[in-house]
């Protein structure tokens, strides 16, 4: 109580209030002390120190319109910037279709040409990616899908995409060149040129850009073919169409969710420009993908088992795309594309499951002994002469 009164005495000498005794200041003036006591016994040190300690920790708060950009580890973080410039899942998307155009050719499976082909041809893919992005960093700022990319935030710079582009496809050429075959080094070639040089730019200058980049997504499962036969033939050509299709129910269901974004940067896309055309050309390549499917058993790529065993799958395609058709919103066209990343690893499995001929010699096998029942059966045959048949008789002597 002596502290209280000295306080309050204090406070009353200050503001001339001697002798004036009032409840409620003299209830504040209580509460106060009571509080700064407590603090002052807890802390042990004196109340003066105690509010130069709370006024100097007090948090400013950060009112300017720029902020520093932080500064990132490019060394460190070497490898996860790489796989971000080569579009890591796409880039494993067309090697695992190379993959697939190799399993399924008729001819001798090399573990080390397989290996060569795959390599090759996920490094000329990361190159192309890279140079993709190079091109489009003022417009994928634009985009909130695209936003978040290495150069759009500046985590490298563009000679680092031109340098780490024509490092791997320099290399991934000559794998393919040197380990595989001229043939498989030449469409990869091409493809590279025709993703970075056609399809980049033309994405802002006609909705055409659709059905090259579908060429583009089909040209990996032939690389494929071409580095196991050497060649191309009417199979390859068969698995060409399947991917070339796939590629127009995958994109057009991506790209309408993302109508905002690609009007705003300027694309000139399907989904953006002519939606009911978007819509139309989904649903048309399936029933391509689905009769593609029927005839393949006929051309020797598979066997029948192949068309029964694919029909649910691709009719189950077909009935998303028609209610993509039919409803043309955003839960219509995510269910399409959902499917389209399971549809197109299953259709492979099935390829390879039930694939025709192992190995070229199945098929020369079959040639030759085509060849040898023919011999068979012209050895069996016996022509009878035109003309009179004349028999011939002996004489009898006995008459």
């Amino acid at each position: 109580m002596s502290y209280l009164k000295v306080i309050h005495c204090t406070l009353c000498l200050k503001h001339g209030y001697v002798g004036v005794y009032s409840k409620p200041v003299l209830f504040k003036i209580t509460h106060l002390a009571r509080i700064s006591t407590a603090q002052n016994w807890r802390s042990k040190v004196p109340l003066k120190t105690q509010t130069t300690a709370t006024v100097k920790n007090k948090v400013t708060q950060d009112t300017r319109v720029w902020k520093e950009t932080p500064s990132y580890d490019r060394k460190s973080n070497t490898g996860q910037y790489c796989l971000m410039l080569s579009k890591s899942r796409l880039t494993s998307l067309v090697v695992l279709t190379s993959m697939a155009g190799y399993a399924l050719a008729p001819a001798p499976f090399q573990l080390t040409t397989f290996a060569f082909c795959a390599v090759g041809t996920g490094l000329v893919s990361a190159a192309a990616n890279s140079i993709n992005q190079y091109h489009e960093v003022p417009f994928d700022a634009q985009m909130s899908r695209t936003k978040n990319r290495v150069l759009v935030k500046g985590l490298l710079e563009p000679v680092h995409a031109i340098g780490f582009a024509a490092l791997t496809s320099s290399v991934g050429l000559g794998v393919l060149y040197f380990g595989v075959n001229p043939l498989t080094a030449a469409l990869g070639a091409g493809n590279l040129i025709l993703y970075t040089s056609v399809y980049t730019p033309m994405k802002r200058m006609s909705i055409l850009n659709t059905w090259l980049g579908s060429v583009v997504g089909a040209i990996p499962p032939l690389m494929g073919w071409a580095g196991c036969t050497g060649g191309l033939d009417a199979g390859a050509l068969v698995l060409g169409a399947l991917l070339y299709s796939w590629q127009f129910p995958h994109f057009n269901a991506l790209s309408w969710n993302l109508r905002p974004d690609y009007s705003r940067a300027g694309y000139r896309m399907m989904a953006v420009t002519n939606p009911a055309l978007c819509r139309r050309v989904a649903l048309r390549h399936t029933g391509i993908i689905t009769a593609t499917c029927l005839v393949s058993p006929y051309i020797g790529v598979t066997n029948t088992w192949f068309a029964l065993e694919s029909l649910p799958l691709n009719i189950y395609f077909m009935y998303l795309a028609w209610q993509f058709y039919q409803k043309s919103d955003s839960a219509s066209s995510r269910k399409l594309f959902r499917f389209s990343l399971v549809h197109l690893p299953a259709l492979m499995l099935l390829m390879l499951v039930n694939k025709k001929y192992w190995s070229s010699s199945d098929t020369q096998e079959q040639t030759d002994t085509k060849i040898q029942d023919v011999g068979i059966l012209d050895k069996r045959i016996t022509v009878l002469p035109r003309g009179p048949v004349v028999v011939a008789q002996g004489n009898d002597k006995q008459c």
